[in-house]
């Protein structure tokens, strides 16, 4: 059976709460979006916590289906790989690093107001129209995890480039690269084009090029991440449990006597254990060489098979 992996769990569940949480407080007449979103710096109502908290407020039920659906998706894959420590600390960070671009572009934007509309104005007159008008930015709130979200996804699409997925409504499976560089080009335009949607586009990219740069980063610098070999050791951990479980197991000498020597006598299964063994071998130390894409679709199948006996 499928089973979620603990941050990736722990984070739908916040989010669910958090989501509930909203609904039945505002029936009090408490905005916990108004609370935990994420305000324009140059707001009344901005903190610094809102960086975090912004991260697990949904707008509508379709906003967190999506965002949940994203998480559930390719956090699942990630994290198994990843670890849940550099899982989370990734999450965390790149959804941090969406809020702060969202707060620039949201400065870029009052900045070219406040200039448009005053001649001659510069920094010191925009930070002074901000301190008038902080109330008014109060309504420049940010929601949703997007940010990190589009993070994760953008983590799948490098640690697997080559993965085929299928995606609706195209009748043909398309790679996971160019899946996530349809993702870059449909915000980038968006957010070049976006004449209030509602959508932080921004954030997104925000995310993503966060996301980006730490995987590079960690990519180069190896030694820095917090489970350097975690991948390696995944399949390596698949393997000795392989091992483990095709060893004779130890009976007491004097009970079923018969039946052990029946098994050991039995040549041909020995043959065949010894063999898959040897294919299994095979398929992780091609793993550990060119990656898992390099796999073909009976290889992969063979070890599906094998994590689950």
């Amino acid at each position: 059976m499928f089973r979620i992996p603990t941050i990736t769990k722990n984070l739908l569940i916040i989010n669910g709460i958090a989501f509930l949480a909203t609904l039945v407080l505002q029936m009090q007449g408490i905005d916990l979006s108004s609370i935990g979103g994420l305000h324009f710096f140059m707001a009344n109502d901005f903190h610094f916590y809102q960086l975090v908290t912004y991260l697990f407020l949904h707008a509508n039920f379709m906003h967190i289906l999506s965002n949940m659906f994203g998480l559930w998706m390719f956090g699942c894959v990630i994290e198994n790989v990843w670890g849940p420590k550099k899982f989370l600390f990734y999450y965390i960070t790149c959804g941090i690093g969406a809020g702060l671009l969202q707060e620039l572009a949201q400065f870029g934007s009052f900045y070219y107001t406040v200039v448009s509309q005053v001649p001659g104005a510069g920094l010191s007159t925009v930070l002074e129209y901000g301190s008038q008008y902080a109330s008014v930015l109060n309504s420049w709130t940010t929601i949703g995890a997007s940010g990190a979200v589009y993070a994760v996804i953008l983590a799948f699409g490098m640690t697997f480039p080559n993965e085929r997925m299928f995606i609706i409504p195209f009748p043909f499976p398309i790679k996971a690269k160019w899946f996530v560089l349809g993702y870059v080009a449909i915000e980038f335009f968006s957010a070049i084009n976006s004449s209030g949607d509602g959508v932080a586009h921004t954030a997104h990219l925000g995310g993503m090029l966060f996301g980006f740069l730490m995987i590079r980063y960690w990519n180069k610098h190896p030694n820095s991440s917090f489970d350097r070999s975690r991948g390696q050791q995944f399949f390596e951990n698949l393997k000795r449990n392989f091992d483990q479980r095709q060893q004779p197991q130890r009976h007491n000498p004097n009970m079923h006597a018969e039946r052990n020597d029946t098994k050991q006598a039995d040549m041909d299964y020995n043959a065949r254990k010894r063999q898959n063994q040897e294919e299994i071998d095979a398929i992780l130390d091609k793993i550990r060489k060119s990656g898992y894409d390099s796999l073909t679709k009976e290889e992969k199948q063979k070890l599906f098979e094998a994590s689950k006996s």
